[in-house]
């Protein structure tokens, strides 16, 4: 769904105030160092974590996307050891070894797939013992206070963003993500719910008062068991 609005996405998210100053920090701030590493970079998009990941010494990127153009752009702006794959995140990392992989994050990505068990055991299975999965999604209780009812509701939204971008996500309770995760081989190490930043608060003090009193996004650390 992404291909109709790469080049669109790609602008809002190299600065805007939910991707640039609350995801991405977040993400990269429990990931910790990847120097020398070899990062699988799920949902890769237009290749702002794996620039970022390439600067910080990882030893190589491999992207992953299922929009075509935002492998394009990755292509086109990515400097460095890195390659980019467009398929389904459900379907097998066919390209990848197991346990050939010594971390990999997943940002703001799997509320998006129909099979997120199916995609993390395959994760799961080109990461090495031990390897950490860093992923990021919305907090289940900022997606219950902005469409009502139940909090244990879990139903697929379709939903018009902002800019007039069509997108679709899944909303469930965090027991049953917490559920998947363990299901598909990970343990979870750490839960992380982002506060804004100094920065953040200077450059977009609105959804910094926003975010201040209602969780966006929460970030899981997982463990290869």
């Amino acid at each position: 769904m992404y291909d109709d609005f790469a080049e669109e996405y790609l602008a809002h998210a190299r600065d805007g105030a939910f991707n640039a100053y609350y995801d991405r920090p977040a993400v990269l701030a429990v990931l910790g160092s990847v120097a020398g590493l070899a990062v699988l970079d799920l949902g890769c998009g237009p290749g702002l974590y794996a620039e970022e990941l390439l600067a910080r010494g990882a030893g190589r990127i491999a992207g992953v996307d299922a929009s075509a153009e935002m492998v394009r752009l990755a292509r086109e702006r990515v400097r460095g050891p890195a390659v980019f794959h467009r398929q389904d995140l459900q379907a097998p990392l066919s390209w990848a070894g197991d346990g050939e992989f010594d971390v990999a994050v997943m940002p703001l990505v799997i509320h998006h797939l129909d099979d997120r068990v199916a995609a993390l055991r395959e994760i799961a299975r080109v990461l090495r013992q031990g390897a950490r999965l860093v992923v990021s999604t919305h907090h289940p209780t900022g997606d219950w206070l902005r469409h009502g009812g139940s909090y244990f509701t879990v139903e697929k939204i379709q939903e018009r963003w902002r800019r007039g971008w069509d997108v679709a996500y899944w909303r469930q309770p965090l027991e049953l993500t917490c559920n998947e995760f363990t299901a598909s081989g990970f343990l979870i190490e750490r839960v992380h719910e982002p506060r804004p930043s100094a920065e953040m608060r200077q450059r977009y003090p609105d959804d910094a008062d926003w975010l201040s009193v209602n969780p966006g996004f929460i970030v899981f650390s997982l463990l290869k068991r």
